[in-house]
């Protein structure tokens, strides 16, 4: 992250974020033809770029742990607003896509970015070290969060079918909201030391924080940077929808790209950290994405569910209860040392892929 923050912003940092706004404007006043659909689509991809290189600012900037935690929080509460807005736009077609988005966002967090840090970081450092208490705290409370939000809807019997009740649906939300907000006070206040890099072999190359007025700026622009990045995605979904019906995939591979898009800044962020030899910072980025993912999704398409009388169906098949349920062992097992190598990064990439796919695949 160090190499990446530099007192002067290069262009396409600048330039990406508005000019995702205006390709926007364009396809909302021209249509969603070919050319503009494709154009939009390497706008987007660009601009994740560029809400990287702010997010990496701003964390270099205010430190650790907290650098990682603003941008989790912010691309997941992009995430739940782009959930919330197809929701509200198809609600009878998109009973299933809050839980078909979560699920991916824990498998490509777990298994996708971690495992693709680990092999990375292993590669290049041979071994890394990370602070287990912390990754054990992120890993508890995201057990008990997907356990709870997703597989408990299918044994519960006061409604058929992988759903919740109102009453529990509420209940659900509170829970999401306490345990989170409970993993945000142990990271940030109660025990920060937990999610700090451990001592001894760091990155060598340390450049001085940015000014306030360049973090200012990035903010800003990581802002506007990460609002495009959600309107084109939305623009985009049924350009999208259409190509899967052309191609056969099942509609849940919705979800998947929809997690995958808006998990690209994070993970590209946590895998050049673990480049640098930062492995604490991307262990933060990918479990933090998770539990945010699941924390912050859960109440919001529960009240949207609840205000607007939609159907919400959050219980997961039994072929994603197996992935997930192994996705939380190994992860278990993983990061209960302190130490990772390569052979960590593979396991959980073949999850990964398995992940993707038997969603091809079913």
């Amino acid at each position: 992250m160090a190499k990446a923050v530099s007192m002067r912003t290069p262009w396409w940092a600048w330039t990406w974020p508005p000019l995702a706004w205006a390709v926007l404007l364009v396809k909302m006043v021209a249509g969603g033809g070919g050319i503009i659909a494709a154009a939009a689509g390497v706008v987007l991809i660009a601009t994740v770029f560029a809400a990287v290189y702010h997010a990496e600012v701003v964390a270099h900037r205010i430190g650790e742990p907290f650098g990682t935690l603003v941008l989790a929080v912010s691309v997941t509460v992009i995430e739940v607003a782009l959930i919330v807005s197809v929701m509200i736009g198809a609600p009878a077609d998109k009973a299933a896509l809050a839980r078909d988005t979560v699920f991916a966002a824990v498998m490509i967090a777990c298994n996708g970015i971690v495992g693709l840090c680990l092999l990375v970081g292993g590669i290049r450092h041979h071994e890394q070290g990370f602070q287990v208490q912390g990754a054990g705290a992120a890993l508890a409370v995201l057990a008990a969060l997907t356990t709870l939000s997703l597989i408990l809807p299918n044994v519960t019997t006061a409604v058929s079918g992988p759903v919740f009740s109102t009453p529990q649906l509420v209940f659900a939300a509170i829970v999401s909201l306490l345990l989170y907000c409970a993993f945000v006070f142990v990271q940030t206040v109660r025990h920060r030391d937990y999610f700090l890099p451990v001592a001894g072999k760091t990155a060598k190359a340390h450049a001085p924080p940015p000014p306030n007025a360049t973090a200012w700026i990035s903010a800003g622009l990581l802002l506007v940077a990460l609002v495009g990045v959600v309107a084109l995605a939305k623009a985009l979904t049924p350009t999208l929808e259409r190509g899967i019906d052309l191609v056969g995939v099942p509609k849940a591979f919705v979800g998947v790209v929809i997690a995958l898009l808006v998990l690209l800044p994070e993970g590209l962020a946590a895998v050049r950290a673990a480049h640098a030899n930062k492995l604490q910072n991307s262990l933060n980025l990918a479990l933090g994405s998770a539990l945010a993912s699941i924390a912050l999704t859960i109440p919001a398409v529960a009240a949207v569910s609840i205000a607007l009388a939609q159907p919400l169906e959050l219980g997961l098949d039994a072929k994603e209860e197996v992935l997930l349920l192994l996705t939380v062992f190994v992860s278990v097992i993983t990061l209960s040392t302190g130490r990772t190598t390569v052979l960590q990064g593979i396991v959980h990439l073949v999850i990964f892929v398995t992940f993707l796919f038997l969603a091809l695949q079913p």
